[in-house]
């Protein structure tokens, strides 16, 4: 099943208020909806509420071989699902164009910008190493699937587990304490759409707002203000100004 298309009456009353500065919900421009963590009671599960999108993400580990090319580190494994649940314009066991974009933010977002430390998951030089599974499951759709994504994600990696290994032997949680996972840093990502040939801009669009869009910046930061990773879609050209003023 897909998702029912606009009318030009809903397109136009969409636009027509974003030039006036008006919003579905009342917010104003840079405004953010309410964010909602939380943490299972397993390890590294999570669910986030950004407004009405829910995403759930759980985190998970096996001992598996290192790569060839970096025996000494552990291997991270993003898995995103958009379940036909979460919206009408889902549909199962379909590769879209936005499933592929989101995955591959979010890995880049994660594990490009090293916020883990890969290598003290290394149990054996070349021979056994942790992967670290992100299975992100969206099971509810009302717009920046991207930004709860990734706050889903990386609340779930803090909040994980794993086992300790001494000499190749597990050591249950019952006589040792589990052991977290080493982060550097935190990063978020935040997204802007843009309307109208880029003459005005949204920060946290819903869905409706995303259907009328005709781009979307997504940026992803720390706290310590370093950019994580940056995309952009849509085909809209942005002034290297207008991409600073944003970040700020």
């Amino acid at each position: 099943m897909r998702d029912t298309p606009l009318s030009n009456c809903e397109r136009r009353f969409l636009l027509k208020a974003i030039e006036e500065k008006k919003r579905l919900d009342g917010r104003q421009t840079y405004d953010y909806r309410n964010i909602k963590i939380s943490l299972g009671t397993d390890y590294g599960c999570c669910i986030v509420e950004l407004g009405r999108t829910r995403v759930l993400c759980q985190v998970s580990c096996e001992l598996v071989p290192p790569k060839d090319s970096r025996p000494t580190e552990g291997i991270m494994f993003f898995n995103l699902e958009l379940s036909p649940m979460a919206s009408p314009a889902f549909e199962p066991n379909r590769q879209s164009e936005l499933l592929v974009m989101l995955n591959r933010q979010l890995e880049r977002c994660l594990r490009n910008s090293k916020c883990i430390d890969t290598e003290s998951l290394c149990v054996v030089s070349g021979e056994k190493v942790w992967q670290i599974r992100v299975d992100v499951h969206v099971l509810n759709h009302d717009g920046n699937l991207m930004d709860a994504a990734s706050i889903a994600a990386i609340s779930a990696l803090s909040h994980f587990r794993r086992l300790k290994i001494a000499v190749c032997v597990f050591i249950l949680p019952e006589e040792r304490d589990p052991i977290p996972l080493s982060i550097y840093h935190m990063p978020i990502c935040v997204s802007f759409a843009f309307f109208l040939q880029g003459s005005y801009l949204l920060v946290d669009p819903c869905e409706r707002e995303e259907r009328v869009k005709d781009g979307l910046l997504v940026i992803a930061m720390n706290k310590h203000r370093e950019i994580c990773s940056i995309q952009s879609s849509g085909g809209i050209m942005l002034l290297k100004d207008q991409v600073l003023l944003y970040m700020c």
